[in-house]
C-alpha cells in the first residue's frame, strides 16, 4: 500500500527522461502571439490519400487500436502511448500531437557505425515526456548516398505509430550547403499521410546565423525558426528559436541536448527536445518535427573523426 501511494503523489508518473534531462516545458509555457486563437475547429476538408496509400486495415474495414510494445529495430520494453480519439479533419496517425505540448527525439546506437565508421541508417525514437514512444522514425537510403554525400546526403525518412503503420513521412531532396550559394539552399517536405504534402521547411539564406522558414501545405509562411550563431554542442544544449513571421514572439524551440562527453565524441547520436503550444495546429507540429530531423543532418551529423575534431 505504501508504495502505491508513493507512486501516486509521484509529480511525473511512469517517466522515463534521459538522464539529466528534466521536463522543463510546462503546457502552454509559450502560448504564442496575441491574436493566436490555436488549433482550429474547423478546416478544409482534408485531401484524400493517394490512390495506393494502404492503411492497417483492409479498405472498408475499421481497424481497432491493437497496442503494441515493440517495433522492429526498436527496443523492447518501452511503452507506447496510448491512441488518442482523432479529432475532425486530422490527418490520419497525427491524433497522438493533438496531446502533447513537447516531444523527445532519441537516436539509436548503431554498433556497426561506432566500431567500423561505416554510415548506417539512421533510427529514432519519438517519445512525449512521461517517456512513452509516439513514433518510431528511420532513414531510408542507399549504402552509397549515405557513405559518399555524408550529412548532406538526401534522405526518405519514415515515421511509424504503433500499430507498424507509415504515418509521416520526411522527403530531404540534395542541395547546397554552402552559405556562398544562396540559390539552392535547405528543404524538407513534411507528408502526412505519405504522399499528402502538410508542410515545408526551407532555409533562409543569412551570412551569418541559421534561419528557417516554416511553411504550410500551400507554401505559405507561418513561423520561423533561428540558431545560434555559433552551432556548437560542447557541453551545453544548442537551442533553435521559433518565432511568430515578425520575430517578435517566440512560441517554441528545438533544442540538441548535451548527451555526455563519451558519446559526444565516439558516436554521431543525437537527442532532441521540441517545445511547442498545446494548442497548436497538429500539421504545424509535424512540420516542427520535420525541421528537428532537417537541423540534424545540417550541423549535428557528423563522421566520427569531424565529432573528434569538433569536440578538442
Amino acid at each position: 500500500m505504501d508504495k502505491q501511494n508513493v507512486q501516486m503523489n509521484d509529480p511525473h508518473p511512469g517517466t522515463q527522461l534521459p538522464g539529466g534531462y528534466l521536463p522543463e516545458y510546462p503546457p502552454a509555457a509559450f502560448p504564442g502571439p496575441p491574436g493566436y486563437t490555436g488549433y482550429p475547429g474547423t478546416q478544409a476538408g482534408y485531401p484524400v490519400p493517394p490512390a495506393g496509400y494502404s492503411g492497417a486495415g483492409p479498405v472498408g474495414f475499421p481497424v481497432p487500436y491493437q497496442p503494441v510494445t515493440s517495433q522492429p529495430g526498436a527496443p523492447a520494453g518501452v511503452p507506447w502511448m496510448p491512441a488518442p480519439s482523432p479529432p475532425l479533419n486530422c490527418p490520419p496517425g497525427l491524433e497522438y500531437l493533438t496531446q502533447i505540448d513537447q516531444l523527445l527525439i532519441h537516436q539509436q546506437i548503431e554498433l556497426l557505425e561506432v566500431l567500423t565508421g561505416f554510415e548506417t541508417c539512421n533510427k529514432y525514437e519519438i517519445k512525449n515526456s512521461l517517456g512513452q514512444r509516439i513514433y518510431f522514425a528511420a532513414e531510408d537510403t542507399d549504402c552509397c548516398t549515405r557513405n559518399c554525400c555524408g550529412p548532406s546526403r538526401p534522405f526518405t525518412m519514415r515515421i511509424l505509430d504503433n500499430t507498424g503503420r507509415e504515418v509521416i513521412t520526411l522527403e530531404r531532396p540534395l542541395r547546397c550547403t554552402s552559405c556562398c550559394f544562396p540559390c539552392c539552399l535547405q528543404e524538407i517536405e513534411i507528408q502526412a499521410p505519405p504522399g499528402v504534402p502538410v508542410g515545408y521547411v526551407t532555409q533562409t539564406w543569412h551570412p551569418c546565423l541559421p534561419k528557417f522558414t516554416l511553411q504550410n501545405e500551400r507554401r505559405e509562411d507561418v513561423l520561423r525558426l533561428t540558431g545560434p550563431c555559433i552551432v556548437c554542442s560542447c557541453c551545453a544544449d544548442v537551442d533553435f528559436e521559433i518565432k511568430s513571421l515578425d520575430d517578435r514572439y517566440v512560441v517554441g524551440k528545438i533544442s540538441k541536448q548535451w548527451t555526455g562527453l563519451v558519446r559526444e565524441l565516439f558516436t554521431d547520436v543525437d537527442n532532441f527536445g521540441i517545445q511547442f503550444p498545446l494548442d497548436l495546429d497538429v500539421k504545424m507540429k509535424a512540420v516542427m518535427l520535420g525541421a528537428c530531423f532537417l537541423i540534424d543532418f545540417m550541423f549535428f551529423e557528423m563522421t566520427r573523426n569531424e565529432q573528434r575534431a569538433g569536440v578538442w
